[in-house]
């Protein structure tokens, strides 16, 4: 037996693109369906950065005093290790935005966060363990999707169909819309790690001339990425664990009497990088926003803030049409008008970095590109890494309408 719903928008994926999109669109009075296929959000080595941005919307809807109480980590500038030589980086507190940092908080959290604030409006509604399989369509138009769940089949019709549903997005494959793929030389590990006081202030990022080690603090204990080679985990595997431990303790040696919690190969995730982009995000009835349209580089930790940033531009430009039946395809080719750019910007940012520094230091031809980098930083101005760290952390602002 199929359950049957109507809504004017429904969402397939309650990532920080959807459940924010769903949000705003609530708020502003329109219908909206939010399909999530895990029973709760409860997914570890997601993107937990918190960029001004975003903590910008949270100030404008009135709500940021509220979010701030959630536990997290407040990083207004960044410092790098290069060879051995601790250098200031993007610096946030002279950001145009009144949030001048990045607040490090679980995925989780935020999104129980969103979820509260959204549920507040009768026309919010979020069903969990309900995974989008194919689109209903009428003729070439989309008018729906088709969604399992554990208690049958779901079928939700709507007048707009948005995918927020990830870099494997299904709403973008059987929406027939192709990504362009572009070559990436990264994978990441993740891992925790215990934090100590004695440990001192955060240093973000250690790159020696063939290792790069990112370290977030989580309070008590450091959430941890270490770059590798595209492909290499069954190279590191043969290796062995105790291989690994001796390197991160090498790289940044206060971790010496710590690397030893990390017992097996589960205690590592591995993020297999994609960097891709739709040359169309859109077909008549769909939409896709957030990594569905543009898979990120976890460099900069951007990923987050560009999805929420698209879900804000996507609920000001679709709010009025969906809420008087006047969609159409010129609104959402308007949508990609508006956030491809920014996009465009970032991700040709982090094919650079990925090709001209991250490339060479794992493969052990990192130490002329980090001399330079080193001395770039060390004598850049104050004003030049305010510059940089506001297109990291700001980029192409949206605001509420």
């Amino acid at each position: 037996m199929t359950t049957r719903l109507e809504t004017r928008c429904c969402i397939a994926g309650g990532g920080p693109a959807g459940m924010v999109l769903g949000w705003l669109l609530a708020r502003a009075g329109v219908p909206v369906i939010v399909l999530e296929k895990h029973a709760d959000f409860l997914r570890d080595f997601r993107g937990d950065t918190v960029h001004p941005s975003t903590l910008e919307l949270m100030h404008e809807l009135g709500v940021l005093d509220a979010f701030l109480r959630v536990p997290h980590t407040a990083m207004d500038h960044i410092d790098l290790e290069i060879l051995g030589e601790r250098l200031a980086g993007p610096d946030f507190r002279g950001l145009p935005t009144h949030c001048k940092m990045i607040a490090l908080m679980p995925q989780w959290d935020f999104l129980e966060f969103v979820r509260g604030q959204a549920s507040q409006h009768d026309t919010f509604r979020l069903i969990q363990r309900a995974e989008v399989t194919e689109l209903v369509r009428d003729g070439d138009r989309v008018v729906g999707v088709h969604a399992r769940t554990p208690d049958g089949a779901l079928e939700v019709r709507a007048d707009l169909v948005v995918g927020t549903d990830g870099r494997h997005s299904t709403v973008r494959a059987r929406a027939h819309l192709v990504p362009r793929t572009f070559s990436v030389p990264i994978d990441v590990l993740w891992m925790r790690l215990s934090r100590k006081p004695s440990d001192g202030d955060q240093v973000l990022g250690t790159m020696t001339a063939r290792q790069f080690l990112v370290m977030l603090d989580r309070g008590d204990y450091w959430q941890c990425a270490y770059l590798i080679e595209k492909g290499a985990l069954d190279r590191l595997r043969a290796r062995g664990l105790p291989a690994l431990r001796d390197e991160l303790a090498a790289i940044v040696p206060f971790l010496a009497d710590r690397v030893a919690e990390l017992t097996s190969w589960d205690d590592l995730k591995l993020l297999t990088v994609v960097v891709d982009r739709l040359d169309r995000w859109w077909a008549p009835g769909v939409l896709c926003i957030g990594d569905a349209a543009h898979a990120m580089s976890p460099i900069g930790g951007v990923g987050i803030n560009l999805a929420v940033q698209d879900a804000i531009a996507t609920a000001n430009r679709l709010a009025g049409p969906l809420r008087d039946r006047a969609l159409t395809s010129d609104d959402l080719a308007a949508v990609q008008a508006h956030r491809e750019p920014p996009a465009k910007k970032i991700q040709a940012l982090q094919i650079a970095i990925h090709d001209h520094v991250l490339a060479k230091v794992l493969a052990g031809r990192g130490g002329p590109t980090l001399r330079l980098l080193r001395f770039a930083l060390r004598h850049a101005p104050r004003a030049m890494r305010r510059k940089f760290a506001e297109v990291l952390a700001v980029g192409q602002l949206e605001h509420v309408v």
